[in-house]
């Protein structure tokens, strides 16, 4: 079955380069700088199987992200296949997973990373008020500026990137010489549990690369675009991350719990001396920065467009008498990221984001498994992973083990969130003007079964 492009009114403009650099760009965020500690310190040089196990399970799922995203070429990503498939309900769970589970509790996990780089650098912002602190201004500017009318700079993003991969570039580069062999020795396998809650964490930042798939209207011919781009990308941001986690092991070794808050810095200050830790502090504030400022500009005009279609309650729909911004999205958002900033840590809060993307992950899965059982239209160029069904099982098979992972406590506040959605979706649908209308049906992109 393929599903036409609806007019939506936008030029295809992204070729496989263009694609390929989105999700390097989306995928390669601020985590980078504390993982390498946080797998050290759970499997000390066996993390090395983390990654290797995270990177083969992204790819089984890319693979069937390519399936669906190559026959379903209207803009809207997760979001759109899981509706196009199962209908408004399930595409209803889908954006709530993306706007709190992963927009949220991800942004709140970034807070935490900042505030954590920015007390290794300045030693009074360690404590747990100036924490609070820190994120009550930096959330609260983010929301003034977006209120006030804040307008997207390609520029700004462009530089953000560079800061962001150039220290990277760096340890990679200059990093080799310093590693000792004995700190990458290990002679045991790790205990599948283990290995289980450190991919969960893992998880967190192999993650992103469907969010390019949102601007699928923009995408030249999908097709031929779609699955070359993925996966370049995607073996682009593996071997980064694997030399970065081989490199910060094999400086660091053992002392690398001593520096779990800020590992690279720790790694650049053996590299070049002190001035290589200021720098990749300063990298990684910059960074986690750009990502939440990003995060903070998009997802409450998201929250403001599915509140006129009713996807979310209606208040978040007001605009701003003077500025004409959706100041309620926008204010409850960041209000919502700055509670769970305070409320978790990092590990925690990116545990949490990676359980409701593992959820969507699973729902794109099986909406691209239902897709290809329907015998309406033959698609002559459209991507198929090959091997039948047996990616697609494995894909589930280790997306369920992931989630089985997840803390008694993760488990349960996970089936209530999402009870709490199915209960939301039928109130609305309740006490909607006109029952049996579909409200989502005027969101750009959106294709009725």
């Amino acid at each position: 079955m393929e599903v036409k492009n609806t007019n939506e009114g936008l030029k295809r403009v992204i070729g496989v380069p263009g694609l390929a650099a989105t999700v390097v760009n989306s995928t390669i965020g601020a985590g980078i700088y504390v993982l390498p500690a946080i797998v050290s310190i759970s499997m000390g040089a066996s993390g090395i199987l983390g990654y290797l196990f995270c990177a083969a399970m992204l790819v089984t799922i890319m693979l069937c992200y390519m399936e669906i995203g190559s026959k379903v070429s209207t803009s809207g990503g997760s979001y759109i296949y899981v509706e196009t498939a199962f209908g408004p309900f399930a595409g209803f769970i889908v954006n709530w997973l993306f706007f709190f589970g992963w927009g949220v509790l991800g942004s709140a996990a970034l807070m935490n990373v900042l505030a954590d780089s920015l007390a290794v650098l300045i030693p009074v912002f360690s404590s747990p008020l100036m924490h609070a602190l820190t994120y009550f201004i930096l959330l609260g500017t983010m929301a003034w500026v977006n209120v006030r009318g804040a307008k997207e700079s390609v520029r700004l993003l462009e530089f953000i990137t560079i800061i962001k991969l150039l220290p990277l570039f760096g340890i990679v580069i200059f990093g080799f010489s310093h590693v000792k062999m004995a700190n990458l020795h290990w002679e045991h396998w790790p205990p599948m549990k283990t290995l289980g809650g450190t991919s969960l964490v893992l998880f967190f930042a192999f993650a992103g690369f469907e969010t390019t798939l949102g601007a699928s209207g923009e995408i030249k011919d999908p097709k031929r675009t779609l699955p070359p781009g993925i996966m370049l990308g995607g073996a682009m941001v593996f071997i980064i991350y694997i030399l970065i986690q081989i490199i910060a092991q094999g400086v660091l070794g053992a002392q690398i719990s001593g520096v779990k808050n800020a590992p690279l810095a720790a790694v650049a200050r053996n590299i070049v001396g002190p001035i290589g830790a200021t720098i990749l502090l300063i990298a990684a504030i910059i960074s986690v920065l750009g990502n939440i400022s990003g995060d903070v500009l998009a997802t409450p005009r998201l929250l403001f467009a599915g509140a006129n279609n009713g996807l979310f309650p209606k208040l978040l729909a007001k605009v701003h008498s003077r500025f004409a911004t959706p100041y309620i999205a926008v204010i409850t958002y960041t209000s919502f990221i700055f509670l769970f900033a305070v409320l978790g840590g990092f590990k925690q809060l990116a545990v949490l984001a990676s359980g409701s993307l593992l959820l969507i992950y699973l729902a794109v899965i099986l909406a691209m498994i239902k897709l290809r059982t329907k015998k309406e239209q033959a698609t002559e160029k459209a991507f198929k992973v090959p091997g039948g069904l047996v990616i697609p099982f494995i894909a589930i098979v280790a997306i369920v083990w992931l989630l089985s992972n997840l803390s008694g406590n993760e488990k349960l506040g996970t089936v209530i969130f999402v009870a709490a959605i199915c209960l939301i979706y039928f109130l609305m649908k309740k006490f909607q003007k006109k029952p049996g209308k579909e409200v989502v049906k005027d969101i750009p992109g959106y294709i009725s079964n």
